[in-house]
């Protein structure tokens, strides 16, 4: 589960949840990719796999979207909070035998927006990294930049937030409403400040501020949408900008599955809870509450083997 609870909480209607999700193929139809019974992480929208960007594997970027209820004659079939999916086979990318399905499902938006932030930053373990918010894709950045080996800065306001922040390994947790914010920033990197930053909070406030706690020359990554820059500032600290919106599984398939294995610990933390698709109005209701990290949804009800910590009843031991 990702975004789709900002809308419930809205009261809009729709019937094309989610934009996430890994499962298993059930038709592979003339598929010379992926056959019957392949496990699979399903990458989002639907790119036209023709374009400059599609041919790059950015899909995300394409101009020019498939139209898969139209090309399939289907009434319903593109929101992944669903027993059942149509997508394009190159939009699929498989699973290794090594890696639980649980975990492949984090390499889409709880690892693959800032997976690419920081392989554009060239995130090394000797930098500081700043992340701007623990939601669940900050706090997916924040798994992303320790699995480097990176130190990791947070700012959070939500205290079940900053507590599964440190859990999941930031070295300090800040207050982002504190007036002295940048001079805490400075003190802990030896005054100059972080050497990469990631926005996640999506606070239109957020981005000038976050432009401040950078060194000079600093690297700055939006896995976000809202907010303004000062582009004086920019040229005035020369900093490298970039927008991430999510990654490419055609260029990093194989990488983001390492990272997936060397994360393992981390993301069973990051999983805070797990819910069956009938739950679904409940597991809206948890996470418009902030008490939560990355959430699962299983159409065929959340299997007995899960720990009890891990299911909707049950507050994670952090």
């Amino acid at each position: 589960m990702c975004t789709e609870w900002q809308s419930w909480r809205e009261g809009k209607h729709s019937c094309e949840l989610g934009h996430e999700a890994v499962g298993v193929v059930v038709d592979a139809a003339q598929s010379k990719r992926l056959k019957n019974g392949d496990r699979v992480v399903v990458m989002p929208h639907a790119g036209c796999g023709t374009c400059p960007a599609c041919l790059a594997g950015e899909h995300i970027h394409c101009t020019d979207q498939r139209d898969l209820l139209a090309e399939t004659g289907s009434s319903s079939g593109i929101g992944c909070y669903a027993e059942y999916l149509l997508k394009p086979d190159y939009l699929l990318h498989p699973v290794p035998d090594d890696i639980e399905t649980d975990h492949a499902a984090m390499a889409v938006c709880a690892l693959g927006p800032s997976f690419t932030a920081m392989e554009r930053m060239q995130v090394t373990p000797s930098d500081t990294v700043l992340v701007s918010g623990c939601g669940a894709v900050g706090l997916g950045a924040i798994i992303n930049a320790r699995t480097i080996g990176a130190r990791v800065i947070a700012v959070e306001l939500h205290p079940y937030r900053t507590d599964l922040a440190r859990a999941l390994g930031a070295e300090h947790v800040l207050d982002p409403r504190a007036p002295d914010l940048i001079e805490q920033v400075r003190a802990l990197t030896g005054g100059y400040g972080a050497d990469a930053a990631i926005e996640t909070s999506n606070n239109p406030a957020a981005p000038p501020v976050v432009l401040e706690l950078l060194r000079a020359r600093g690297r700055l990554a939006f896995v976000t949408w809202s907010g303004e820059l000062p582009v004086k500032r920019i040229t005035g600290k020369g900093l490298e900008i970039f927008g991430s919106w999510h990654w490419n599984h055609e260029q990093f398939g194989d990488r983001m599955m390492q990272r997936v294995r060397d994360a393992r610990p981390l993301l069973d933390k990051l999983t805070t809870h797990r819910f069956a698709l009938a739950d679904v109005a409940d597991a809206f209701a948890l996470q418009a509450t902030g008490r939560c990290g990355k959430v699962l949804l299983y159409p065929a009800g959340v299997p007995d083997r899960m720990p009890a910590m891990g299911t909707a009843k049950a507050e994670p031991a952090l």
